[in-house]
């Protein structure tokens, strides 16, 4: 039995007792690494447990005592697998596990054990209520690892989940959030516990009656060809995709394509996509949160489907800055709306702003109104 100190104490290394840690200091994840000292991100910042480096052996013995013999079998053929890991607590951690030069690698991500409403995570929560009120359509949610994605994904299921009696059907690798049934029932299949594989998983869905679907992230053309095809028969969907803006996420289903179907694709984006909403998390001023949500969202209007349709993606930018639906919101005016309203800096929004001058220039001209030159 392999021993380490743990905050002054001398405990077993397990993986229990190192999810336990991170959930005690209120962390994001948790990272292993062979050769090194255990660290956490905190607040979106890295730091030392003060634990000693751990060597290969033990961080295989660690990790493959919380593994079934399917998870081994893919981490040993592919090199990576991902799970979701439970405390006894009641905390839950998504787990990644990954060979990198040779060793063996962990990053664990702590999942909320309490599902959020859109006010607790300073959500738009009337411009989201009104998407989640629609019975047909695809709502992607966009943005980089660790932006919060699946969280505000968590929180507009669970507001169905409270104000709709309805199925929803959640296919997800893994199973990061736990849903209670209220209004709605809620159906929660994992792949590799519940079903093979994600196609698979999806060939049954529409056999399950669902009325809310999500899918997870759209990695390649059959989950995408899966959510448009619930989308179109009836059904509210939401999915996430790495992307920094609508008309790039709208280029990255594209490219899952060769340049022979993209026209038909567009067809099928303009008539089935609902929104798409990116989002950023970025530092916060305001005590009452150390990280807040900023969008860009796009509300898909008559004129915006007919841009997709006609392959003019550069001018949805024009739909979103016109406001020609409730709930549009482009970043420049998501950022000075959060600098206004004291959730964060100047100096942070122009930091993390994709286009930091469209910021300066409009916080610029609110301070001239004001009286104020900054």
């Amino acid at each position: 039995m392999v021993k380490v100190d743990i905050a002054g104490n001398s405990v077993e290394l397990t993986m229990e007792a190192l999810c336990q840690l991170a959930t005690n200091r209120k962390a994001s994840d948790l990272h292993l690494k062979a050769g090194k000292s255990p660290v956490l991100r905190i607040d979106g910042e890295i730091y030392p447990t003060g634990i000693r480096p751990l060597t290969d052996g033990e961080m295989c013995d660690l990790i493959f005592a919380v593994m079934n013999d399917r998870q081994k079998r893919v981490y040993q053929e592919t090199g990576a697998i991902d799970f979701a890991y439970p405390l006894p607590s009641g905390d839950r951690y998504r787990v990644n596990v990954f060979s990198q030069r040779g060793l063996t690698s962990v990053a664990a991500r702590r999942v909320i054990r309490k599902l959020p409403t859109f006010a607790e995570l300073n959500l738009p929560d009337l411009a989201l209520a009104k998407l989640c009120d629609l019975h047909q359509g695809l709502i992607i949610f966009c943005g980089q690892a660790g932006c919060g994605k699946s969280t505000s994904i968590a929180a507009c299921l669970e507001y169905i989940n409270q104000h709709r009696a309805c199925h929803i059907v959640t296919i997800e690798d893994p199973i990061e959030f736990l849903y209670e049934d209220k209004m709605a029932f809620i159906s929660q299949r994992e792949v590799g516990t519940d079903v093979v594989s994600m196609e698979e998983a999806l060939t049954f869905l529409m056999r399950e009656d669902p009325d809310v679907v999500l899918v997870g992230e759209m990695r390649n053309r059959d989950t995408f060809e899966a959510a448009v095809r619930a989308a179109e028969t009836g059904h509210l969907v939401f999915a996430t995709l790495h992307a920094g803006s609508p008309s790039s996420a709208i280029g990255r289903i594209l490219d899952l394509y060769p340049d022979e179907m993209q026209n038909a694709v567009r067809q099928n984006l303009a008539f089935n996509l609902a929104a798409i909403i990116c989002q950023l998390l970025v530092p916060s001023c305001n005590p009452a949160a150390k990280r807040v949500p900023v969008f860009e969202s796009l509300i898909v209007t008559s004129l915006a489907r007919k841009f997709i349709r006609e392959a003019e993606d550069e001018k949805l930018e024009e739909v979103i800055k016109g406001r020609m639906a409730e709930g549009m919101v482009d970043f420049a005016s998501s950022f000075v709306q959060r600098v206004e309203k004291g959730w964060i800096t100047h100096d942070i929004a122009y930091e993390y702003a994709p286009n930091p001058d469209a910021v300066r220039m409009a916080l610029k001209g609110i301070g001239v109104r004001q009286g104020i030159i900054r």
